[in-house]
């Protein structure tokens, strides 16, 4: 590991330190998390990673003691600006992770740092579900969302946190910890916070004795409402331990911490039918919303006129979407669902006269058809990425929400267009949940702009203007944060604000949570520690800092997360003193210890691999001579590879030797290209197998040079196995002349060394035109990696027209769907096999592929739920062994609990690195499947 900068620890960071065993203080740590996904920007003092409860308790008396402000954050998804500070961060996500289930799924236990899709992930075998489904899901924590009470596309108010709340154990400002599940959790607290009980008890009756108090909550709370506190608690529970815990949920960390819940769950209904409903206008869209919920739609999304025509420019639009003409149109995203395919038939028999009679533009079409139907929610769930990509340079996205009565739910959207158009936010589109009033809309704004900032300030009065005289609220789902803090007293009124005010005094008073957030005094809270965004890098200027990629970052435990390296570089472009203070530690923290390996595009909204930068970045680092040498090895890499095959193989034979060799060479030369040997390293391995090219092949084999230098764990190696058992079902293999010299080119490319990388690729297309015919045979690797790899080669060779000729498969799938069918695999099987996808698996979208040759070798083909891609990234994992080891931590911790027969992935280098980290000996799919499958009828 790269040493980083060490500061003197402020008087603050001393103290937190005598509480809580990790906190962060480098300037590099405080940039790194000045920003959610919010437009707001505030620099903490420190940021600390309590692992307990118990230091969760202590910190919260420090800080009561020394007026500290702290601020709870676990994903950083909220978009109100709650996950912010100027105090003190405090990071959830990385050790409250617990997860239990009850009652045989109906229920289940959940610490903060778990995401909605981890949480559903293990209860999908009890086929069940948490109820809450925001759009956020794959990164959004549960932290977030008890504290924003967050609800969906599907649950609304039935089902949202509030309403599945079983229990909870929370942490109060002056530490005490109470589990509200407990049966004497109500006198336990009367006996340990009297003032806080008889307050709590007080404010009950004031509520519910004042008949205005009661239907104004009521009013405001039949819909979605996380403007405020959660009043309605008053009215729903007489205990006070009751009316605790549910005001604390929504609550965005101002009243206490919540340390675990109990959620009550749904079924999972996995079978669906699903159109994309279009109406001349927005009124007729949401009149037929009654029959479509009494026909037993389960979702109803809206999109209206401009929402429409940007879906109409997704490249996955179906014909009949991109062949409407819109004018005023509106749509209805509708699904029904159940539990079985049964009951879809008879809830589809009795929709389909209810659609009929409904007035459509075009005919309602449902389809069942899974390509068809992802194809339709791509276009709901992209219309965020399709604005937010193709705002200006230097623009802030802002997704804001809102909840009206769905009556008023026409003239509402009529009057957010018109603000659109008088204030020039073009491009603006309105969606989301019909069904529940709750729309959401996007406007971009440059905040470094004065006159921008007034526009801004007088377009959010008028909007609160005109929900408010629908009766509506300000904010439906993502909390009520800073941006509308300035506006709870006029939604609510002089009395329920006053019960706010001592609701929070109750429960913190002195200051000490989440300060300026749901109240404050300030008339322009939502216009101060504004976020502006500054043109930087064009690999990742489009990015909105969501914080969707960080779950599938491999570094995300140990330096930094992509969005943070995106964070810091325009933190940098903005504050040169800054910028000089964090330039050594970004090199190790962001350059060197990002895997590179595109995972963080596959969950990001607009398709950013923050990969390309950091791979510019290290190839701006290269000097002329030095990528002088990266394409000297390219152009004789046959003797380069051969080399350290035999180099290895030395290795293996004195490995102390060599491992105090690399160890040492590594304390005088960079940690980034001196690997870390170690005894887990395999020797060198057997040649790749020779050139040959039959008469009339039917593919052409492009054997990789990772099975050479880096020996099979037994046997001869994925290569050799993919031959026989091509050779099993009469397939004829050529095997490109010149093989010894090629390679994928991502040894160069991940190091930044782009003369080889370009070298290495005209190699390569040279060395496979002539053998594919000109493009026509398909070209099959054995290694996933070295695939994606190969399939990138056209940036690198944008004018060569052969490139894209070339087509590139990879060996999984083409065993997959040409060869496996030929094959006999016998009845009697391994009884288990772990199995480990790569990230190129993911990007190749092979998945499939790989889990039916897995199950061709073994009846139960396990996928851990902490999987993930391991960090090893061709040779990353040797050079920073700390990436790897933090990446696979979890999801090695899971396999060792739960062993099996057999263990398999497809790249080599994966295969060393889960190995390493789960002590279990992953072998090449191909290799295990050779051994079991024999010639079949063909």
């Amino acid at each position: 590991m790269t040493a980083t900068t060490t500061l003197v620890p402020s008087p603050l960071v001393s103290a937190l330190r005598q509480v809580v065993g990790e906190v962060k203080h480098r300037p590099i740590d405080l940039a790194a998390h000045a920003n959610d996904a919010s437009h707001y920007l505030l620099h903490p003092q420190a940021v600390v990673v309590p692992d307990s409860t118990a230091e969760i308790a202590a910190l919260l008396q420090l800080g009561v003691r020394d007026r500290l402000h702290l601020t709870f954050r676990s994903g950083g998804t909220s978009l109100s600006g709650q996950g912010v500070s100027d105090g003190v961060l405090v990071d959830t996500r990385r050790h409250f992770r617990g997860f239990e289930v009850l009652d045989d799924g109906r229920a289940v236990r959940l610490e903060p740092g778990l995401t909605v899709n981890e949480v559903n992930a293990r209860l999908a075998p009890h086929g069940r579900k948490i109820g809450p489904d925001p759009a956020s899901s794959v990164a959004c924590t549960i932290g977030g969302v008890v504290a924003n009470n967050s609800s969906g596309m599907s649950c609304g108010t039935e089902f949202n946190t509030y309403s599945t709340l079983r229990s909870l154990t929370f942490v109060l400002a002056s530490g005490t910890v109470l589990d509200t599940g407990r049966p004497d959790a109500d006198d336990e607290l009367r006996h340990r916070e009297p003032a806080l009980y008889e307050g709590l008890d007080r404010l009950r009756r004031r509520v519910t004795e004042n008949p205005h108090s009661v239907e104004r909550l009521r009013h405001l709370f039949s819909m979605k409402n996380t403007m405020g506190y959660g009043l309605n608690s008053f009215l729903d529970f007489s205990r006070p331990i009751d009316v605790l815990a549910h005001l604390l949920v929504g609550s965005e960390g101002t009243l206490g911490f919540v340390a675990d819940v109990v959620l009550e769950t749904l079924p999972v209904l996995p079978h669906a039918a699903t159109s994309m409903l279009v109406f001349a206008n927005t009124a007729d869209a949401t009149d037929a919303l009654p029959a479509l919920l009494d026909a037993g739609a389960k979702t109803l999304e809206l999109l209206d006129a401009r929402a429409l025509v940007v879906a109409q420019s997704d490249p996955r639009a179906p014909q009949t979407v991109k062949e409407l003409d819109v004018a005023s149109h509106a749509g209805l995203l509708v699904e029904f669902q159940t539990a079985t395919a049964e009951e879809l038939d008879g809830v589809q028999a009795d929709a389909e006269p209810v659609l009929a009679q409904l007035p459509l533009t075009r005919d309602a079409g449902l389809t069942r058809e899974p390509t068809a139907r992802a194809s339709l929610w791509a276009l709901r769930k992209g219309l965020y990425t399709a604005v937010a990509a193709a705002r200006p340079s230097g623009t802030t996205a802002l997704l804001e929400d809102i909840s009206v009565p769905v009556r008023t739910l026409p003239s509402t959207c009529d009057g957010l267009t018109e603000l659109f158009d008088r204030h020039g936010y073009e491009g603006s589109v309105i969606f989301g949940h019909a069904k529940d009033g709750n729309v959401h809309f996007l406007v971009n704004e440059r905040f470094d702009d004065p006159r921008e900032l007034e526009r801004y300030r007088v377009f959010t009065d008028e909007m609160v203007d005109l929900v408010l005289a629908q009766d509506g609220t300000l904010k439906a789902e993502h909390g009520t944060g800073r941006i509308m803090t300035p506006f709870v007293r006029r939604q609510y009124g002089d009395e329920l604000y006053g019960v706010m005010q001592e609701v929070k005094a109750l429960c913190d008073p002195t200051g000490l949570l989440n300060p300026g957030i749901i109240l404050s005094d300030r008339a322009d809270a939502h216009l101060t520690d504004l976020k502006t965004v500054p043109t930087v890098d064009h690999e990742v200027d489009a990015c909105v800092e969501c914080g969707y990629c960080e779950p599938v970052c491999p570094s995300r435990r140990v330096t930094t997360t992509p969005r943070q390296r995106i964070v810091l570089r325009r933190a940098a472009a903005k504050d040169p003193a800054l910028a000089a203070e964090i330039e050594d530690d970004y090199a190790y923290d962001a350059v060197d210890t990002c895997a590179a390996d595109g995972m963080c595009a596959t969950a990001c909204p607009v398709r950013i691999n923050t990969g390309d930068l950091m791979k510019r970045l290290r190839s701006e680092r290269h000097s002329t001579r030095a990528q002088q040498a990266g394409r000297a090895v390219a152009e004789h890499w046959q003797g380069v590879s051969g080399t350290a095959r035999v180099a290895l193989r030395v290795a293996a034979t004195v490995p102390g030797l060599t491992a105090a060799a690399s160890a040492a060479a590594r304390t005088v030369l960079p940690t980034d290209l001196v690997p870390l040997y170690s005894a887990e390293i395999p020797p060198g391995g057997d040649t790749r197998p020779d050139p040959v090219y039959p008469p009339d092949p039917d593919v052409v084999f492009f054997p990789t040079c990772l099975h050479q230098v880096f020996a099979p764990e037994s046997g001869d190696g994925a290569a050799h196995a993919f031959l026989r058992l091509a050779e099993r079902a009469g397939l004829v293999v050529a095997v490109p002349e010149g093989i010894g010299q090629m390679c994928c080119g991502v040894p160069w490319e991940s190091k930044g060394f782009t003369q080889g990388s370009r070298a290495m690729a005209a190699t390569v297309v040279d060395g496979l035109w002539g053998s594919t015919q000109g493009g026509r045979l398909p070209v099959v690797v054995d290694a996933s990696s070295c695939t994606h790899g190969l399939e990138g080669m056209a940036k690198l060779l944008p004018d060569d027209e052969r490139v894209a000729a070339l087509h590139f498969v990879d060996a999984v799938a083409y065993t997959a769907q040409e060869i496996l069918p030929k094959l006999a695999v016998p009845t009697t099987k391994a009884a288990s096999l772990t199995l480990h996808p790569t990230c190129s698996t993911t990007h190749l979208g092979i998945g499939d592929d790989l889990r039916l040759l897995a199950e061709a070798v073994a009846d139960e083909v396990v996928v851990p739920k902490a999987w993930g891609c391991c960090g090893y990234a061709g040779d990353r994992g040797m050079l920073h062994p700390e990436l790897t080891a933090a990446a696979t931590a979890e999801q090695a911790a899971e396999v060792r609990a739960h062993p099996t027969e057999l263990y398999a992935s497809c790249n080599r280098t994966c295969e060393m690195g889960i190995s390493k980290a789960t002590g279990q000996t992953y072998r090449h799919v191909l290799e295990l499947l050779d051994e079991v499958a024999s010639p079949g009828e063909h």
